[in-house]
């Protein structure tokens, strides 16, 4: 794909519970923008409180796309979201106004931003490692995958058996680590790349209140609401989602479902930043600064 000439496109990036959603909204009002979810749970229709979804009001008029487009049964598909998320963007320019991708799952932001082709797949491959993910269960294919790319490993959650898979598929089937058939960045549209992250004692406190106010805002009603979340492999998957279901089963109480959630967000926060802080063209701002939304306008224009 060519580069898009004089198209901008603005990301803000960076660890869950920096502050990304605000810095977005103030930034659609400054700028004429639209927000496009790069937050690869957030896709899913009815994950709201977990996933820390800006409800219609929270979003102040300012248009959203690609929320709440797949059910929860459907596994996440970063080819498909590549192509809707370009889709919108183009759409967003060709009304003059200015596209915002926003999230922290930074390998659907790349995709977006890049020329990026995904390794192609064999089913009878594919069909082999998640019968074995059946059997044994995410943390022996991880083992598996540390050993034959590390790199890979450490941007995986051991939890991730879809992720896990597919990682082992492509060595499988290149002969090379997972992370070797990530191309080199060739940007399709001119790009402002805008982080935010905080301090880490500050972004744990930040996590442990969201994960409180999850449980109090109802997490628990939602998860026994949403109609073939255990069928999803990769929604059922999802941080607090995975701890609410234990609950709802009897294995984990309330507090070590909620310590769980906790702890599993902050590793989560880890690889957010590895994978992001690779990335040399991210500006990074600091969420908590009262300057931030004029530094990051002064990035922006």
């Amino acid at each position: 794909m060519s580069f898009r000439t004089g198209q901008r496109v603005v990301t803000v990036v960076g660890p869950t519970a920096a502050g990304k959603s605000a810095l977005s909204i103030a930034l659609a009002h400054e700028l004429g923008g639209e927000v496009v979810n790069a937050d690869s749970m957030q896709l899913y229709r009815g994950m709201d409180i977990g996933t820390a979804k800006l409800t219609p009001a929270e979003r102040e008029g300012i248009p959203h796309h690609l929320l709440d487009i797949w059910d929860v049964r459907e596994p996440a598909a970063v080819a498909e979201y590549q192509r809707l998320a370009r889709a919108a963007i183009d759409g967003i320019l060709a009304r003059g106004r200015v596209p915002l991708l926003v999230g922290g799952s930074g390998l659907y932001v790349r995709a977006v931003c890049e020329d990026f082709e995904f390794p192609g797949t064999d089913p009878a491959v594919r069909a082999r490692l998640e019968e074995e993910l059946t059997v044994t269960g995410p943390a022996v294919l991880h083992d598996r995958l540390r050993e034959r790319d590390p790199d890979a490993a450490e941007r995986i959650l051991p939890s991730n058996g879809r992720r896990i898979v597919r990682a082992l598929e492509v060595i499988e089937l290149t002969g090379r680590p997972f992370t070797a058939s990530l191309p080199d960045p060739r940007p399709v549209y001119d790009t402002v790349q805008i982080g935010v992250d905080r301090e880490t004692a500050v972004l744990d406190e930040r996590i442990a209140l969201r994960v409180d106010l999850m449980w109090a805002a109802g997490l628990i009603g939602e998860v026994r609401g949403l109609d073939g979340l255990r069928d999803g492999r990769t929604a059922s998957r999802a941080l607090g989602y995975q701890q609410a279901l234990a609950q709802i089963d009897g294995l984990l109480t309330e507090e070590q479902a909620k310590a769980d959630t906790v702890q599993g967000t902050r590793r989560f926060v880890r690889r957010q930043r590895s994978w992001f802080r690779r990335d040399p063209s991210i500006t990074w701002l600091d969420g908590g600064d009262e300057k931030l939304v004029a530094d990051a306008l002064r990035l922006a224009r």
